[in-house]
C-alpha cells in the first residue's frame, strides 16, 4: 500500500536559524517533539512514554531543511521533513513540513496533530 504524501506550510516569527535548532538537535527537538532524544552519527531515537521510534537523518541544509526517515518505513519512500522557507521579498518566514500518511484520512489526521505540535514549538519561542 502506498502513503500519501502531504505539506504543511505554517508562518512562524523566528530567525532561520533559531528555528532550525528546535529540528535538528537532540536538546531542541526534546523541548516540543519528543520526552527524550539520543542521537548516534545519523541515527536518532525519539522516546514517548513508553514507545521508542528510530529515525535516519537522509539529508540536512544549515538553518534551511532536515529531513528523517523512520526506520520502520524503510521499505517505501516515505520520510517527514522540516524547511524553513524566507520570502525574499517580505523576509517572512515558514515552516513547510513534508510527511506521509497511510490514507487520505489518515492526511487529516496528521495535519492536526503536527499543527499542535507547532503550536506548541511556537508557544516555546514565543512566535
Amino acid at each position: 500500500m502506498s502513503k500519501v504524501k502531504f505539506d504543511l506550510e505554517i508562518p512562524v516569527h523566528a530567525s532561520p536559524a533559531m528555528l532550525y535548532q528546535y529540528f535538528a538537535t537532540p536538546s531542541g527537538l526534546e523541548e516540543w517533539f519528543a520526552d527524550r532524544v539520543n542521537s548516534r552519527g545519523k541515527k536518532i531515537t525519539f522516546i514517548w512514554d513508553d514507545s521508542e521510534e528510530e529515525a535516519m537523518i537522509l539529508s540536512k541544509r544549515s538553518d534551511e531543511r532536515i529531513r528523517y526517515k523512520w526506520v520502520e518505513s524503510e521499505d517505501d519512500e516515505s520520510y517527514f521533513e522540516f524547511k524553513i522557507q524566507v520570502d525574499s521579498l517580505t523576509k517572512d518566514v515558514s515552516l513547510i513540513i513534508t510527511d506521509f500518511a497511510d490514507d487520505e484520512e489518515g492526511v487529516e489526521e496528521s495535519k492536526m496533530l503536527w499543527e499542535n505540535q507547532i503550536d506548541e514549538l511556537k508557544h516555546l519561542i514565543g512566535a
